[in-house]
């Protein structure tokens, strides 16, 4: 319990959505706000030489798109926030989803243009699977987008959850003036192409007062009283433990471009947000509380610095006191490992930290000994379960295009797919290796990465299949008759675990009617034991 005060100090959270809805702006004003970065960098035009600041790798400056996760670390009114701005790219989702796992909560941002897309149902889908505590950022309000009742209406039937408006917007597009907050009872006026200062906010505590209409004009005043006795109506106060138990999600309208409503949302964040929670594993609940140390690798980047060649772990602290240069128990290798050089994030700038405590995600060099899902302990062997691997949906072989690079492309691939965005097979029996991806820009990715930090060059040739299945069976002969009699079809993933590649469906579920035998996972639980 000693660590307790700064356990509360702490809130770790990712940002999702659809790309292009304003994810990687909105990160950077929190940044703004927490004073980690002076000026904002826009993440297209040409035009701006300043990038944004989690967007690193140099295919992210090119194409003006997030494919990786990136961690942030920065302190706002004495709260030490640990923010998470992933890919909204859906070839991307692998390394969104696993990000999922390592946050208390989430903020979902939704484009007023387009409303809820395809990508937010999936990664809503994973929040529920986890009941991750929810918050709802309504970015572009600035701009023409769906009528604001239509839009909650829409939020909640797509994607399955309750909304409780805190903010209000008046009108939008064009005619946006601005939102009022109906918890603080305050008005934030939004003049088009400035940022927001804190002199546009206005406290109306009485919607009646005429200094309503004197602000906004008589017609929008008279239609915000309407709207917002409405809304009290209906939702009332929040109920905090609904959202903690992600029942409910507080909605919040704004545009991030702007900087406008961000400050409100993320003022409410840091009232309500979950600070760090158990967390399961092997033998039982971790609490964070917890006098011992212990923690899980959620992501691996290769090459965070090309110029050095260097592999960053980036570990989420569940429980205890993680400090630097004290030795910490590998339990998938079953040995001891100790950093000298454990780094905080601010992107790509890093900074060399002592200790760090749950809820902290720390950078540790990797020499090649960790792959996503190991767990750090302080001697205790267990491991943490819930972290997911899926079954990619479209399959390429690697062919080399350079026989003397054929080292470095091997390298390169294991390196690459240890981060997770891609599973790598090899052919039962051979050595034709496989590539399994989510999206087909992930190839574009791995092609680009294999030929800048490895020097290795290649090219992929489509592979007719449809899913990969692991197999396991009780009875290891019949598994055993598997493997031989579709030895075409089968493959083994990095750890060795066998995976049938199935042709379509329509096979798919062939096999496994006249295999009752054998189980076909299609999600496996990454390296739930020494391999």
């Amino acid at each position: 319990m000693k660590y307790n005060n700064e356990i509360h100090k702490r809130r770790t959270f990712a940002i999702i959505s659809h790309p292009d809805a304003g994810k990687t702006t909105l990160t950077e004003k929190f940044l703004l706000f927490g004073g980690a970065i002076q000026t904002a960098g826009a993440v297209k035009s040409n035009k701006i030489k300043k990038h944004a600041t989690s967007d690193f790798m140099e295919i992210e400056r090119q194409r003006g798109i997030s494919v990786a996760t990136s961690v942030m670390s920065f302190e706002y009114k004495n709260i030490l926030i640990n923010l998470l701005d992933t890919p909204g790219h859906k070839d991307f989702a692998e390394d969104t989803y696993r990000t999922l796992t390592a946050v208390d909560s989430v903020i979902l941002v939704v484009d007023s243009v387009n409303g809820v897309e395809d990508q937010t149902r999936r990664l809503m889908e994973v929040c529920r699977m986890r009941d991750t505590p929810v918050i709802v950022f309504i970015n572009k309000m600035d701009r023409d987008g769906k009528n604001r009742f239509d839009l909650l209406e829409e939020i909640e039937n797509e994607l399955k959850i309750s909304l409780h408006p805190m903010t209000w917007p008046i009108n939008s597009g064009k005619d946006f003036k601005g939102v009022y907050n109906l918890h603080d009872k305050n008005l934030l006026l939004f003049t088009a192409n400035t940022k927001a200062a804190d002199d546009d906010v206005v406290q109306i505590s009485d919607l009646s007062l005429p200094l309503l209409d004197e602000k906004v004009g008589e017609k929008d005043a008279s239609i915000l009283r309407e709207d917002a006795e409405l809304i009290e109506g209906v939702y009332g106060e929040l109920p905090v433990n609904n959202y903690l138990s992600g029942k409910v999600a507080p909605v919040f309208f704004g545009s991030a471009i702007n900087n406008f409503g961000v400050k409100e949302m993320l003022d409410t964040f840091i009232r309500i947000a979950p600070i760090p929670r158990p967390r399961p594993t092997s033998a039982r609940d971790i609490a964070p509380t917890e006098d011992k140390f212990s923690g899980f690798i959620f992501k691996i980047h290769a090459n965070l610095d090309p110029k050095h060649r260097d592999r960053i772990a980036f570990l989420r602290v569940c429980s205890g006191r993680f400090e630097r240069n004290k030795y910490f128990h590998h339990v998938r290798l079953d040995k001891d490992v100790r950093f000298s050089n454990p780094y905080t994030f601010m992107a790509r700038d890093k900074d060399v930290i002592e200790e760090a405590f749950a809820g902290d995600v720390v950078g540790l060099f990797d020499t090649g000994n960790f792959k996503i899902g190991d767990t750090l302990t302080e001697g205790d062997n267990f491991f943490f379960t819930g972290i997911p691997s899926f079954s990619p949906e479209i399959f390429k072989e690697v062919i080399n295009k350079d026989p003397m690079k054929t080292k470095q492309l091997e390298k390169g691939l294991l390196q690459l797919t240890d981060e997770g965005v891609a599973q790598l097979f090899t052919q039962f029996g051979g050595n034709k290796k496989i590539i399994g991806c989510v999206g087909d820009l992930q190839f574009e990715v791995i092609q680009y990465r294999l030929l800048q930090e490895y020097g290795a060059s290649c090219e992929f040739r489509a592979m007719p299949y449809y899913k990969a299945c692991w197999i396991t069976s009780a009875d290891p002969k019949k598994l055993d008759d598997f493997t031989r009699f579709k030895s075409n079809n089968i493959a083994t993933d990095k750890d060795g675990h066998l995976v049938y590649l199935a042709q379509s469906e329509w096979f798919l579920n062939t096999e496994r009617s006249n295999n009752p035998d054998i189980e076909f996972h299609f999600t496996s639980e990454i390296h739930k034991e020494a391999v």
